[in-house]
């Protein structure tokens, strides 16, 4: 067995000893803001050379905050820039040399007619925070839209001049009247782009339907996706793919892919230069399946990984290109299939190193993968950020993931099942409070959002925070969950809404039939689509739940198809809501007479997801019918309301509101 050799560095020691203990006589409100505080590392980057350390921390408020630290130069972490506008996020960062980092930052606007229009934009700059540079192009005055799209990183390390890399240019068509000088092309392309000078040149030209690119593990382009659209510019769902060679400028369509000489659908994620293949997601027995397809013109697809009873849920990466290493499965807990046998023994090796902590995620590299950043967690321990180095076999300690939370006690999480009306067997987690029994408690019931989407045995801020308050917490994977496989997933949530929220009201007889939960103290809390859950469970059954808190939640599900008109995906969401009276039986907002309990809400305003409009209605149409209701609006917060002291208020007014709705 490989042995560690352990040693905290200074960024160590700073991060995790500032985790204070937990106090005596801590407040509500100071266990709220522990919580509700955003991860300690909303982002990391290691250099090539692996002596440069970057992260991205949350600032006071919605603020980030982007640090250096030079672990070859004895360990001074540098705060080398901020971002401190309410509708913007410093998102992710990235070394593209050892000098230069390059940052992405996203944003929510409104236009003229009010409609949110999510925008990106990128810059680089010197480590030490100076020579800043925007990556993106100068909007023209003749541009006859606004650019939301700032690019993409396709590739780092492209070619033998360091500092140049391949990134997604957005070209927006310009008016031509009395000129000559304006631009007619449109659509996506990528461009060459020098973050030491910032010279660019194109690389791919724009192609209006071009919806990404992929490159494959060396950094060459191999593939293009056209995503068709109608004429109001709505996709279509329709998509061609077109393939190339490393030393081909021309594409070729990629049709007719078969899998034992049937043909197949398949949904692209990454191309694998050494054995010359595109690896992509297809559905074989109901089961999200990985397939390689060879680039040799045959079509002809090999299964890479599958299981027959859950979907392959992602693919493992590593390094500056993306390299794939192997895939991901849940099932109860995660569990990953390597295909570098050599990162597979280091993941076990790392798993009894830190029996703890048994989640381990590698989460950067350095150019040739001798460094690694890895991060290693559990269901009662949010994470620790370890640089492992592959000669001196030494891990070092570098920041905790969430320091307020740090060495503080934690419900362990328990997957569990329990019957549904029909007698199915629902899968789920059940998290009790810290030296509990588990009787009698008061209790929460957690359905997640999507519903495309499921809950994962791991760290969860929301349950922990529940849980340190005394609650039970059961969160169930309910059909329309995704990652089960078709038959599982059904018709979707929506259509049928009817099933996941039976589900839903049934882990809340459970947890009562069991004795786990007082049945006067249960309550039911959601976020998005979980929250829509949680509203819609007092539609079908009110005198179940004794409260409901709803954070962003779908209330009508007209509200939300006529919100997507404005958007690409509209025939997705079109689509995915379908027509029938489902529409209006499924609308908690249409329903506010038949709430027995109170209902408090939560939402911000520039919501893209799920529009703040949903929440209003909610709350007037229970006003007007005489039901006790709250909201508490977020000015200029997204849809996961990213910002701590928002989160923290948000935290605190719910633990009061169900103090006062269940007597806790």
């Amino acid at each position: 067995m490989t042995n560690f050799y352990a040693r905290g560095i200074a960024a160590g020691a700073l991060m995790l000893m500032s985790s204070v203990a937990l106090a005596q006589g801590e407040t509500e409100n100071e266990i709220a803001e522990r919580f509700g505080a955003r991860a300690s590392v909303l982002d990391i980057s290691l250099s090539p050379s692996g002596d440069k350390l970057a992260w991205v921390s949350p600032g006071p408020d919605h603020s980030e905050v982007l640090f250096v630290i030079d672990l070859a130069a004895g360990g001074k972490v540098a705060q080398i820039a901020s971002n401190t506008t309410i509708h913007t996020d410093l998102s992710q960062c990235s070394w593209a040399t050892d000098e230069r980092i390059v940052c992405d930052v996203y944003g929510m606007a409104r236009n003229g007619d009010g409609v949110l229009l999510p925008f990106s934009r990128m810059f680089a700059m010197s480590s030490d925070g100076s020579d800043a540079l925007s990556m993106n192009e100068r909007r023209s005055s003749r541009a006859l839209g606004f650019n939301q799209n700032g690019g993409d990183i396709v590739a780092l390390d492209v070619s033998d001049d360091e500092g140049q890399l391949l990134i997604t240019r957005n070209y927006i068509e310009e008016f031509t009247t009395g000129t000559r000088l304006a631009s007619d092309k449109e659509g996506l392309g990528v461009d060459r782009f020098d973050v030491v000078s910032g010279k660019r040149r194109v690389e791919i030209q724009p192609d209006k339907y071009a919806s990404h690119f992929l490159a494959d593990d060396e950094g060459h382009i191999r593939l293009k996706v056209r995503s068709s659209r109608d004429q109001r510019g709505v996709l279509t769902g329709e998509r061609v793919l077109l393939v190339r060679d490393q030393n081909q400028s021309d594409w070729d369509q990629l049709k007719d892919v078969t899998l034992g000489g049937k043909e197949i659908g398949i949904s692209p994620v990454a191309v694998d230069a050494a054995s010359n293949q595109l690896l992509a997601y297809t559905t074989i027995n109901g089961y999200r399946v990985l397939v390689g397809v060879p680039l040799d013109g045959t079509g002809a697809a090999t299964i890479i990984a599958q299981r027959d009873d859950v979907d392959v849920a992602g693919l493992v990466r590593i390094g500056r290109q993306r390299r794939v290493v192997g895939v991901s499965y849940a099932t109860e807990k995660r569990s990953i299939e390597y295909f570098d046998t050599e990162l597979a023994a280091l993941a076990s090796a790392l798993g009894k190193a830190l029996p703890t902590k048994p989640l381990i995620n590698f989460a950067g590299a350095n150019a040739d993968e001798s460094k690694l950043v890895v991060i290693a967690s559990s269901d009662t321990d949010p994470g620790t950020v370890y640089l492992f180095d592959k000669a001196s076999k030494s891990l070092e300690v570098l920041l905790a993931m969430r320091a307020p939370l740090a060495e503080r006690p934690m419900g362990q999480m328990k997957p569990v099942t329990y019957p549904a009306a029909d007698g199915t067997q629902i899968p789920g987690y059940l998290t009790l409070p810290p030296g509990s029994d588990g009787k009698n408690l008061p209790a929460v019931v957690l359905p997640h959002g999507g519903p495309a989407a499921r809950d994962y045995w791991g760290f969860d801020w929301i349950v922990q925070f529940f849980t340190a308050r005394g609650y039970a917490v059961l969160q169930p994977n309910y059909r329309g969950s995704s990652g089960y496989g078709e038959a599982w997933f059904g018709r979707n949530g929506y259509q049928a809404w009817d099933v996941a929220i039976g589900d839903v009201n049934d882990a809340g007889r459970w947890l009562v039939s069991e004795g786990i939960a007082n049945p006067d103290k249960l309550a039911i809390i959601g976020w998005s689509y979980g929250g829509y859950a949680a509203l819609q469970s007092q539609v079908v059954d009110p005198k179940l739940y004794k409260a409901v808190a709803a954070i962003a939640p779908v209330t009508d599900l007209e509200f939300l198809r006529s919100d997507a008109r404005a958007y690409t995906n509209f025939r997705f969401r079109d689509e995915q809501l379908g027509q029938g009276p489902h529409i209006a039986a499924g609308s908690p907002r249409r329903h506010a007479e038949k709430f027995a309990v109170p209902v408090a809400l939560f939402h911000g305003t520039l919501d893209i997801n799920v529009d703040v409009r949903h929440s209003r209605a909610m709350a007037d149409e229970l006003k007007d019918a005489g039901k006790q209701v709250s909201y508490t609006e977020f000015e200029d917060l997204q849809h996961n309301l990213g910002d701590s002291k928002a989160r923290a208020q948000m935290l605190s007014e719910i633990d009061a509101f169900l103090t006062q709705a269940l007597g806790s």
